[in-house]
């Protein structure tokens, strides 16, 4: 019983994850061509994208090298825009912290927006999951996302700048964190940390080297952190 339960896990998992393939696409794409306009060759791209496999930072990094920014700058905002994942894995660790180190080891590679976020909805649904149906949950929503990842973002780095403007395959990036985010805001300090996200990015976009994204995070965290502890009082 317990075998078909963990077996039924983890094709819900896959299941789940599935969708994402949709953005995952032209999102792993622009980030090949992206890489190849950097100067990064076929070798650095794959192993900048093995190493980190993380998109957003990926990408924040990728950019600023284009911009001839400062080391520090790229490992800064590289870091920031990761200091989610941090986040992410204190959030799984009540779920999966009792399993054996190597599958510990293999989830923290494999978390991603993606998968944090699809595992931990189901988590939160099927509170009476076994540690063997969790895992088997988590891996089977990264059964689709991490090789598309890593086959689509070879595909971009071989075609470079073929792809036409006109494309505009930059789109899959705003709309695959909106698919992520959207059903996360669950209380008044999710919305006022995303609201004030928004607001600070736009009003700082014209900082060099990224750190209007640096500052906006940290500006959203503080709000977020402030009406949290507001409504705790109040309660």
């Amino acid at each position: 019983m317990s075998g078909s339960t963990t077996k039924s896990a983890y094709w819900r998992g896959a299941r789940d994850g599935a969708p994402f393939i949709i953005v995952l696409i032209p999102f792993a794409l622009l980030f090949g061509v992206v890489a190849t306009e950097a100067g990064l060759t076929l070798a650095q791209s794959m192993g900048f994208n093995a190493l980190v496999i993380a998109g957003s930072a990926q990408f924040a990094a990728v950019s600023l090298m284009q911009e001839d920014a400062p080391l520090f700058a790229v490992l800064a905002t590289a870091l920031a825009v990761n200091l989610r994942m941090g986040m992410y894995s204190a959030a799984l660790v009540p779920h999966l912290g009792a399993a054996p180190l190597w599958k510990r080891a293999i989830v923290a590679y494999m978390t991603l927006d993606q998968t944090y976020t699809v595992a931990v909805l189901e988590y939160e649904k099927r509170p009476k999951m076994s540690i063997s149906e969790k895992l088997a949950f988590f891996f089977g929503v990264a059964t689709p996302v991490v090789p598309t990842w890593y086959a689509f973002a070879f595909v971009g780095v071989l075609i470079g700048g073929a792809v036409p403007p006109a494309f505009a395959l930059d789109f899959a990036l705003p709309i695959a964190f909106i698919a992520m985010v959207a059903p996360s805001l669950k209380s008044l300090a999710h919305v006022a940390s995303a609201f004030t996200s928004v607001v600070a990015a736009l009003l700082l976009v014209g900082l060099p080297w990224g750190t209007g994204l640096l500052i906006a995070a940290a500006c959203a965290m503080a709000v977020g952190a402030t009406v949290e502890t507001l409504m705790e009082r109040r309660a």
